[in-house]
């Protein structure tokens, strides 16, 4: 059971808003009682919807506002014209301390734009990124970043590294989790200067994860490491790949089941074994990316998903809160900083500069 505590919720953010937001929320209030929930959005729309689910009266408050960003808005659009809509007043509940986070499944970049904007990054922390868990064959990984920057330098993977073994804490329950940079071989020598640069870096400090080195794409789903790190371009491709793999798979099969009465009949005893691997598989269960490195918990919700997955987005965020992830990272990015002021060769003074202050 969570600590008492407030989420922030863009309730007319995604696809299927509201209506969806207050199903997620109904279902997340039966796992976690103590969290309050405060609804950033059209009133007339979120009343009727909460007049249906009684238990939520106790636990829910409406800011209203009628202005919405869509799913088409460029983020600088949605900076420039969004100012009033659920999602930028969402945001700036968690700015004004009256929500620990805020979970919205509006568009991507916008939200990403405006938290930036609003909320600003952690001390030390030069970009955020997206963060999610994939399913592998041990069960989880933790994938950053997965799209928010598109190019990187070596100190922001090693910022990635650092808030991907938080997550995986935080989320996974791991002590000491290992963390992997995805490259094109496992090998130390394989990969550009930058990737070995990172790669020392990790590997001499004492941070509180345990470093594998390299890992190639197949050790995402073989589940080689808990946290797999890498820019956000390569791993937005690596995630669209995995998921466009998956939902193959699942129409070959598919096309074999109603390819002859003989299929048709052995699926009646298939059934029960497909069934589990479908729900292994659920983008539901996986859903609610973390937007790592700012100054508050952010979580993303995808925007096609049903009320489960929103719940799930929201389980996601009042885990983030209930260890307090952001206060790890601070702690560990601190701890990298010292170790590496103290490896800094202490700078030449000339000998006449040292009889000057005798």
């Amino acid at each position: 059971m969570s600590a008492a505590f407030t989420l922030s919720i863009d309730a007319m953010g995604g696809d299927k808003a509201p209506d969806i937001v207050i199903k997620g929320v109904a279902l997340a209030h039966i796992r976690y009682p103590n969290v309050q929930f405060q609804l950033h959005g059209d009133e007339a729309k979120l009343k009727p919807l909460l007049a249906q689910e009684k238990k939520l009266e106790s636990c829910c408050t409406i800011r209203h506002t009628d202005q919405v960003v869509t799913n088409d808005a460029k983020p600088s659009q949605a900076l420039r014209q969004g100012r009033n809509s659920s999602m930028w007043k969402a945001i700036e509940a968690v700015k004004n301390g009256e929500a620990a986070g805020v979970v919205s499944a509006g568009n991507t970049g916008a939200l990403m734009a405006m938290a930036r904007l609003i909320l600003r990054s952690l001390p030390g922390i030069d970009r955020p990124a997206i963060c999610a868990l994939v399913p592998t064959r041990n069960g989880e990984t933790a994938m950053l970043d997965l799209g928010a920057n598109a190019e990187c330098d070596a100190r922001n993977l090693v910022e990635f590294a650092i808030m991907g073994e938080c997550f995986a804490r935080a989320l996974l329950g791991l002590e000491r989790p290992k963390v992997g940079l995805l490259n094109i071989g496992s090998e130390d020598l394989k990969g550009t200067h930058m990737l070995r640069e990172v790669s020392q870096t990790l590997r001499e400090s004492h941070l509180d994860l345990e470093f594998k080195g390299f890992v190639e794409g197949d050790d995402i789903a073989a589940g080689t490491v808990d946290v797999v790190v890498t820019d956000g371009f390569t791993g937005n491709v690596a995630l669209k790949t995995a998921e466009g793999t998956a939902k193959l798979v699942f129409e070959f099969l598919r096309i074999a089941i109603k390819s002859s009465w003989i299929a048709k009949f052995g699926m009646l005893f298939a059934k029960p074994v497909i069934l589990q691997v479908v729900a292994r598989v659920d983008p539901r269960r996986y859903n609610g990316a973390l937007f790592l490195g700012l100054n508050g918990i952010v979580v993303k919700s995808h925007g096609g998903t049903d009320a489960v997955g929103f719940a799930n987005a929201i389980g996601n965020a009042v885990d983030m809160v209930s260890r307090d992830l952001n206060r790890h990272i601070a702690l560990d990015l601190e701890r990298l900083r010292a170790e590496q002021a103290a490896a800094r060769p202490a700078p030449d003074v000339p000998p006449e500069a040292g009889l000057a202050t005798q």
